[in-house]
């Protein structure tokens, strides 16, 4: 089994999720997050004076898949989230190893 976390900018998270249901994925964790990359922030006014907000809001998408879907996943996903500019995201792709179901 893989696990899949695709961190994207906001506006790109519901076409994400939604390639991510087509693709046969029922189930994913979405987190709220934040990131520092190339994009080296923004400039922000606040009260008359700038500062610097280094990390930008992105959210975080975690799903889990069988091995041999994961790229085909993933692959998807890059496809739907690219936008041709930087801080567009990243996908790890990690082996999960499960001894045996847990039920509680």
């Amino acid at each position: 089994m893989k696990q899949l976390t695709v961190v994207v900018k906001p506006f790109r998270a519901e076409a994400v999720l939604k390639a991510v249901a087509e693709c046969g994925v029922s189930a994913c964790v979405v987190r709220e997050a934040k990131g520092y990359g190339r994009q080296k922030g923004y400039l922000e006014r606040y009260v008359g004076s700038e500062y610097s907000l280094a990390f930008l809001p992105k959210v975080e998408i975690t799903v889990w898949i069988d091995d041999e879907r994961a790229m085909e996943v993933a692959e998807q996903i890059v496809k739907v989230a690219r936008t041709g500019r930087i801080g567009d995201g990243k996908v790890f792709v990690v082996d999960v190893a499960l001894p045996e179901p847990l039920e509680f």
